[in-house]
Parts: C-alpha cells; structure tokens; sequence
C-alpha cells in the first residue's frame, strides 16, 4: 500500500514537472502581466502639437499641389473639373438651342472650357509656397482641440484663419496662370458674341465676369479639399506619419 502510494505520488510530481516545462510559466506574474499593457506616451507639449499640426498641413498642401497642379489635375477630375463660370453656363444651353449661336460659338466655349482648366493647373502648380507660408505663420491657439477635433480640423482651422488673405495672396498666381494660356484670346470673343446677342438670349446688360476671381475660388476649394484629404490619411494611417514628429503627435490620438 505504501508503495503504491509512492508510485502515485512520483507520478504527480513528474506531471506537475512537466507541465510546467510546457507552459513556462513566468517567476514573476505581476511583472509578465503589466508587460502586456500599453506603455505610458510622453506629454505633448502645446508647441508639439501646434508644430505636428502645421507639419500635417504643409503635406497636404504639398500633395494638392502637386496632384492639381499636374496635367489633367482639373481637366480630367470628375470633382475638381471647371465649367463655365455661371453668368455662361446660364446662356449655354440657349445658344446650343440657337442653330446660329450654336455653330458661332459653341467650338469657343468648348476651348475657354479647356483654357479655364488648363489656368487652374497652371495656378495649382505654383501655390505651394504660397499656402505653405500661410501655414507657417499661422497662430495655431486651441491647438490640443484642434488636434482631437476629428477628421480635417487643422485644415478647416487654416481656412478659417488665412482666407482672405490667402486668396489676394493667391490672385497674382492665378492671374499668371491665365496669362500663361492666354485666356483673354478664348474669352474676349465668346463674351462679345453674347454681349451682341443678349437681347436674343434673355438678357438686359452685358456679362462682365472676373475670370481670375472665378479660378481663384475654385482653384482655392480644390486645394483645400486635398489638404483636408492629407489630413485625414495622415490621424488614420501611421503609414503617412512620415516625420518623427508626426508619429509623435498624431500617434498619441
């Protein structure tokens, strides 16, 4: 009996041996335990998030402009594509209804159309220093808030901020853009030829449209879509946290 309970005793024991050499259980479970919890991030300071904020922007700004200012970046965009600023595109389906009309100018308005997108290109192309500027200097307050406000919260912040003065910032850039197509070739007739022809399609005065207003503001909504767009890969993505800084900032949300 006495032997019988040594064997099964031996036999607990070598078990108990075994399984323990399976599991590797650790010496110490507190510490093995606090190893599986997230390590503590170091404080943000105002500065950090105000400087990872202004980083995230000055991206987005470089990818719009690279991306709208490419060609096709307006012309072929099913978004960002520019019509005919209103005043015409009221008139066009009248003088496509105009046999007349229609043959005169509808080959024009097809080019301005071109020209327009072609200018916006041309204005996307060199804005970067501009925008970025503009982030630079911008006062970042509340930055903690903004940083935790959600999807394109720094960029609606910059618009906020800057864009009046962005956009007469701006304007010689899209002037130049237009000069650069020669846009007053494709425009100066297309507005004649309705101006003479006004009472024919329902109007009392002539259309005396800004051009370089019209693709400045499209121009400038464009850009700040694709910046708001960069935001949003850079707080969703760890991937586009291409700077230590970033990482830091935007992996602390």
């Amino acid at each position: 009996m006495r032997f019988s309970m040594r064997i099964l005793s031996l036999s607990a024991a070598v078990l108990a041996l075994s399984c323990q050499a399976q599991v590797k259980l650790p010496l110490n479970v507190p510490k093995a335990a606090a190893a599986l919890l997230p390590k503590a991030t170091t404080a943000l300071t105002e500065t950090e998030v105000s400087n990872g904020l202004k980083e995230a922007l000055v991206a987005g700004v470089q990818k719009g402009s690279s991306v709208l200012g490419a060609a096709g970046g307006f012309a072929q965009s099913e978004i960002y594509r520019l019509v005919l600023p209103p005043e015409v595109a009221d008139l066009e389906a009248k003088i496509n209804a105009n046999p007349v009309l229609r043959v005169a100018l509808k080959p024009q308005l097809e080019q301005l159309k071109t020209k327009l997108n072609e200018g916006a290109e041309r204005a996307a192309a060199k804005s970067f220093p501009i925008f970025r500027d503009a982030v630079v200097g911008m006062s970042v307050r509340d930055a903690m808030g903004i940083l935790k406000g959600g999807q394109g919260s720094a960029t609606r912040y910059l618009r906020s901020e800057t864009e009046q003065p962005l956009q007469a910032a701006f304007r010689p850039a899209v002037q130049s853009a237009l000069d650069e197509v020669e846009i007053a070739k494709y425009w100066e007739p297309v507005a004649k030829a309705i101006n003479q022809n006004k009472r024919l399609l329902g109007r009392t005065e002539d259309i005396q449209t800004d051009l370089v207003t019209y693709v400045n503001q499209k121009t400038y909504d464009a850009l700040f879509r694709e910046i708001a767009l960069q935001e949003d890969r850079i707080r969703q993505d760890p991937v586009q946290r291409t700077t230590e800084l970033l990482r830091k900032v935007f992996g602390s949300l």
